[in-house]
């Protein structure tokens, strides 16, 4: 019987028909890939190769047995990979959810991280809307979320508080007293949206400190809120899904913030 390693040099001589790029495939010298295939061919019993100075090609006998061969090595390498992503973790695809430039930033930097522990996963980052966010993860719109102030449920898990911020009240710059802003919240699907409409006037908005750094804008102003408890930030994700790839997410985002 042929080892695995004879298997692969015969395999890749008969793709490559060059001793020396077969060498440098197998990380190996070309004296080696000949010793190995001039073994080979003696198990056999007949040669496997022509070669002349110029060129190498397979023999009749060659090209059968590559034939034969072939299909069943291909599907023993892809069952070892299988393997070894089902060891590292698995594969698949998983989507998380964000609601601010600074959450997404986070989420891709978790990502890269989730993915260095886990290369058989792919991570796919994108925007929720304001105030759907918890709607978005039980509907399977996206499978972690980075929330603020995180709410655990019948149906909803949180992985943990990542990180806390002051609360801060966005209000139109025209207006910054007291006396004249807004008392209403304003709405909208998008924090820009709805930072355009305070600056409009037509509301004030809670958010945390990191707002003014990545959405500074001359038409609205960051007040601290007074004696108010911190923005808490956290992944959640549904409850039947608390297994493995979320939870080695929800890991990798606190190895981030630590780091």
């Amino acid at each position: 019987m042929l080892e695995r390693h004879e298997l692969e040099a015969f395999l890749t001589l008969a793709e490559e028909l060059h001793f020396g790029r077969t060498a440098e495939r197998l990380h190996v010298s070309t004296t080696r890939v000949s010793q190995t295939i001039r073994k080979v061919e003696r198990l056999v019993g007949a040669p496997l190769f022509d070669r002349t100075s110029r060129r190498v090609a397979l023999t009749p006998l060659g090209r059968t047995l590559e034939g034969e061969v072939r299909p069943g090595w291909t599907a023993v390498t892809a069952g070892v990979r299988r393997a070894i992503e089902a060891g590292r973790g698995g594969s698949g695809t998983l989507t998380a959810g964000f609601v601010s430039a600074a959450g997404g930033q986070l989420l891709a930097r978790a990502a890269e991280r989730f993915r260095t522990v886990r290369p058989g996963w792919d991570v796919v980052i994108r925007e929720v809307r304001l105030g759907s966010g918890a709607q978005a993860v039980r509907e399977r719109e996206v499978d972690v979320l980075l929330t603020p102030d995180p709410v655990v449920d019948a149906d909803l898990v949180a992985g943990g508080i990542l990180l806390r911020e002051a609360r801060f009240l966005a209000v139109p710059a025209e207006c910054e007293d007291a006396a004249g802003r807004p008392e209403l919240s304003a709405e909208g699907a998008t924090l820009p949206e709805v930072l355009t409409r305070v600056g409009a006037g037509q509301g004030v908005f809670v958010v945390g400190s990191h707002v003014r750094r990545y959405y500074a804008r001359p038409d609205v102003a960051y007040r601290p809120v007074e004696g108010a408890e911190p923005v808490e930030w956290g992944l959640v994700w549904r409850r039947e899904d608390g297994r493995d790839a979320v939870e080695g997410f929800n890991r990798a985002a606190f190895e981030v913030i630590d780091s």
